[in-house]
């Protein structure tokens, strides 16, 4: 099965409403510092394809319930850059308008803007996650991405087609992103949603950012070590994260935008993934 019902961390702090998952492809080439699938998935940054997968998806889709809400995607990104050439996903979207699924899109890809023709067609919201506005230190993190000013505009243009549309500022870096998050709301002030996250490390990816980024993880480690393990994670020690997570509740809401925070054992309204805002 492609489609499957979304809880890959089994996390006792993830509050997400029930709802489907489909990953397009398997691995994702954006090889984000930080990405938590190098955990579970070989060869992560490495984008294949999955043989058959749209004639395999169609037959699913005659049965699917369309009550439900189908994300894409959370494993990989359904934009790396051979969607460019090859246009799976944009076939997948075609197949959700034929047989009227509602989606909820998120990406940290521009190229989504090329489907805005499909998009506003289908009972859809589309988001894109910026970890920061500062487009030196995104590509330190997000290695091969688009720029954020560039998923920006594609979000913009989406919004202006009638699209509902919602970011994720994620994840938040303490002595890092944090200190330009103000600046990131800013330019994300159009969405109707915004989620928020902390970093969270599993061994692999406190190893990259060690490497990436020694004299940060010097100052950082230490409060994660005062933290928590949760699900294999390591977190930020609750104190400092609700710290965090509260002013970014106070400056989201102050723009009329909705607040959303992801595993985090704090509030969201009215969801933590921006689900509300795909028409029913």
């Amino acid at each position: 099965m492609y489609i499957r019902p979304f809880d890959p961390w089994k996390s006792k702090l993830c509050t997400c409403p029930f709802k489907y998952t489909l990953n397009v492809y398997t691995g994702c080439d954006h090889a984000c510092v930080y990405c938590y699938i190098t955990s579970y998935i070989p060869n992560a940054f490495r984008v294949r394809i999955k043989e058959g997968l749209l004639q395999k998806l169609e037959r699913e889709l005659r049965n699917f319930d369309r009550r439900f809400i189908i994300a894409l995607s959370y494993s990989s990104d359904p934009y790396p850059t051979i969607e460019r050439e090859l246009g799976i996903t944009r076939k997948v979207l075609d197949l959700f308008r034929r047989y009227g699924v509602r989606c909820l899109l998120l990406t940290k890809s521009n190229i989504f803007e090329r489907d805005i023709d499909i998009l506003s067609e289908l009972k859809c919201a589309v988001g894109i996650t910026v970890t920061t506005i500062d487009e030196k230190k995104a590509k330190l993190l997000e290695l091969n991405a688009p720029s954020p000013k560039d998923r920006i505009k594609a979000l913009k243009k989406a919004e202006k087609a009638g699209i509902p549309v919602y970011a994720r500022i994620d994840p938040i870096i303490p002595f890092y992103t944090w200190e330009d998050f103000d600046k990131t709301l800013e330019a994300l002030s159009f969405v109707r949603h915004i989620t928020v996250s902390t970093l969270k490390l599993r061994p692999d990816s406190k190893k990259r950012m060690f490497a990436k980024f020694p004299e940060l993880m010097e100052k950082l480690w230490p409060l994660y070590e005062e933290g928590e393990r949760v699900g294999g994670y390591y977190y930020l020690p609750q104190r400092i994260r609700f710290e965090i997570l509260q002013k970014a509740e106070k400056e989201i809401l102050k723009r009329g935008i909705t607040f959303g925070s992801c595993r985090e054992g704090y509030r969201s309204y009215p969801t933590c993934d921006g689900s509300h805002l795909v028409p029913g």
